[in-house]
């Protein structure tokens, strides 16, 4: 107990040392939960989906221990940054103790371990296609990537093997490490003592118990309230289940990835190493090496100019590149649901699908065609139905090989989650752009390459200029290629899609 309780302080110890104690609750707290999910998780692609669905639906508390376990990964990363802006800021990385620095800037890094390797278990479409793109840039690595990223994946592609290897670094390998480092931590800590304020304060030490400690156990309360108060409707609710033969998913990270997630897009092509690899390598190396580049003994901030400068920028570019992704994301009418999928239901409906396509009906649902059919027979029905189904209708209305892939893009997605309720103007300009504008456009990376990207043209063009543009690309530019579309849409058709382009920021 006096080994524990009896730490001797500086004086003038206070508010700012406690998050340390922090972080070691809320890492009890994951170390519980995650605990707790293993008993009905199952790390097999054919069932994990359904055990963490049944974590939430059918598990006493299940819901709640999601949610904390979810939650409680964003709070750690936040509590873990500031712990460690609290070190540089006050220069407590100096000198006895860089050794102390070097060891939480490595529990930095299995905590973000933790956090790329928990996405995955859930096996559905957002974590599954996030984690192909984590692998893909694991490739870019100049040395030895195409090796990490066949270790990562297990198998020629994402599946059983990298689910198994994921799950086993989640809960075996980086639990072992982050355990070995929380002691050593803590030992060094203990063994060099804690900095202190900047400036001495007056006064003789004081032992940790009990003012601090109440200071600590305050502050760790104050915290697991809130992580409760957040989880307590649970983690987001799961995407569609994964389907590797979906491309067109449009995967984005956890918010504490999007800096990085943003910081791609400024390097295409041949460039992506360097967003991915070199400059991430780059900053951890200069934070390595802190303590053997401010070697003076100062540890006001006010005199280290250099050095806060630096803080301050790495501080400002992180938050402004995860901004950024924040808001340069995609904008779905809903979630999981494309563009040409919603177009799909709209061809659906002008076909009178539904009139066989319906429970007791002449043939199966649509929510289970394609479970029961392979894709070809799908397009071949959906282009001539009197093909398989001889005088059962009028002939077929769907003429063009865009309103089948449309129609099948909406099978596709019906078998895997309800149709959403969306506003008739979005589903009419979701019709207009699977006819007629998929084949050039692209939106979420769903379309054709032969014309700009749409995915935010409303960033550049309110609804007006887009609507003449579409009626009449002439009237603005006489050299534009793209064909009119007055006379082949309706004036409300017309409305339709110039409002859902220009509301695509």
């Amino acid at each position: 107990m006096r080994t524990l309780l009896d730490e001797p302080l500086p004086p003038g110890t206070g508010w700012l040392f406690t998050l340390g104690s922090l972080l070691l609750a809320l890492l009890a707290v994951q170390i519980l939960t995650g605990v707790f999910l293993t008993l009905y998780y199952a790390p097999t692609p054919d069932h994990a989906y359904d055990s963490v669905r049944f974590i939430v639906d059918q598990v006493t508390a299940g819901r709640l221990v999601r949610g904390l376990h979810h939650y409680g990964a964003s709070f750690i990363v936040v509590v873990l940054a500031l712990h460690l802006l609290r070190v540089v800021v006050l220069g407590s990385y100096k000198r006895p103790r860089e050794i102390v620095w070097l060891s939480g800037l490595a529990l930095l890094l299995i905590v973000l371990g933790f956090a790329l390797t928990g996405y995955l278990l859930p096996w559905d479409q957002r974590a599954y296609w996030a984690t192909v793109v984590s692998i893909n840039i694991a490739r870019l690595a100049p040395v030895g990537g195409e090796f990490l990223a066949g270790a990562l994946r297990g198998g020629a592609a994402v599946g059983a093997l990298t689910l198994t290897r994921w799950y086993a670094l989640h809960v075996i390998f980086l639990p072992a490490l982050l355990v070995t480092l929380v002691v050593a931590h803590v030992v060094l800590m203990r063994r060099q003592g804690i900095s202190g304020p900047v400036a001495p304060k007056p006064g003789a030490p004081f032992a940790f118990f009990p003012q601090q400690a109440a200071r600590d156990t305050a502050v760790a309360l104050a915290a697991l309230a809130a992580l409760v108060v957040l989880a307590w409707h649970g983690a987001p609710a799961l995407a569609a289940p994964a389907d590797p033969s979906d491309a067109t998913y449009v995967p984005r990270p956890e918010w504490y990835f999007l800096g990085l997630f943003q910081l791609l897009k400024y390097f295409p092509g041949r460039l992506e190493v360097v967003g991915a690899v070199a400059l991430p390598t780059i900053a951890l190396l200069l934070a390595a090496a802190l303590p053997w580049i401010d070697r003076t003994p100062e540890r006001s901030p006010r005199k280290r100019p250099l050095v806060m400068a630096a803080v301050f920028a790495a501080v400002a570019s992180v938050a402004g590149l995860t901004a950024m992704g924040w808001r340069d994301r995609p904008v779905n009418a809903a979630a999981g649901w494309s563009v040409r999928a919603i177009g799909g239901h709209v061809v659906a409906g002008r076909a009178q699908c539904s009139r066989c396509h319906e429970e007791g009906g002449l043939a199966d649902p649509l929510d289970t065609t394609r479970l029961t059919r392979p894709p070809d027979w799908l397009s071949a029905h959906f282009s001539d139905p009197e093909m398989i189904a001889p005088g059962l209708r009028e002939p077929p209305t769907m003429k063009s090989e865009r309103e089948v892939a449309a129609l099948l893009a909406y099978v596709r997605q019906l078998s895997r989650q309800p149709y959403p309720a969306l506003a008739p103007q979005t589903e009419q300009a979701a019709g207009v752009f699977s006819r007629f504008c998929i084949g050039c456009h692209t939106i979420d990376g769903d379309g054709g390459s032969d014309a700009p990207d749409l995915s935010h043209i409303g960033q550049k063009h309110d609804r007006a200029w887009l609507r003449q543009w579409i009626a009449d690309p002439e009237a603005i530019d006489p050299d534009a290629d793209m064909p009119s579309f007055e006379r082949r849409l309706s004036p409300a058709e017309l409305d339709a899609i110039a409002a859902y382009l220009a509301a695509r920021r």
